[in-house]
């Protein structure tokens, strides 16, 4: 399975397995497309920052449900989601009240999921790759690194 990626998803962020990074893209692009479309302006999509934070939702369920499938300890990890979750809510809505500048919640939003990707999801994968429970599908193999087309 090719995932042809955008640039946003720079490829020293890829994990290498496909579902995955095509969540972290569209979380990426989301990020990228709030940062556009609030740059010089003072209107805020307030249903397009949601969309972030379920787009943030889904990625981290398919990662607890990936972690379920395999067997794997998700304790901490989902910890980590449950946390960030409840402060991006509650800096969404310092936004909504304008108590906090857009700008600043997608520069941190970005930030920290990559600090994410690469401290925590990375070591997931590998764990994933590693374990004994869990078996990818031909068709969910993933691809070389080689295959994407993610510029940095």
């Amino acid at each position: 399975m090719e995932i042809a990626l955008s640039p946003f998803l720079p490829e020293a962020l890829l994990v290498g397995f496909p579902e995955i990074d095509a969540q972290h893209e569209e979380v990426f692009t989301r990020i990228e497309s709030l940062k556009a479309g609030c740059f010089g302006n003072t209107y805020v999509d307030i249903a397009e920052f949601q969309a972030l934070l379920d787009s943030f939702t889904l990625h981290f369920a398919t990662e607890e449900r990936i972690a379920e499938d395999a067997g794997i300890d998700f304790t901490a990890h989902a910890k980590i989601h449950r946390d960030t979750l409840d402060l991006l809510r509650k800096a969404l809505g310092d936004v909504i009240k304008g108590e906090r500048d857009a700008h600043a919640f997608l520069r941190y939003a970005e930030y920290w999921f990559e600090r994410h990707i690469r401290e925590d999801d990375k070591r997931f994968v590998a764990t994933l790759q590693k374990s004994r429970h869990f078996r990818l599908p031909r068709s969910r193999r993933p691809v070389s690194n080689r295959l994407f087309s993610a510029r940095a």
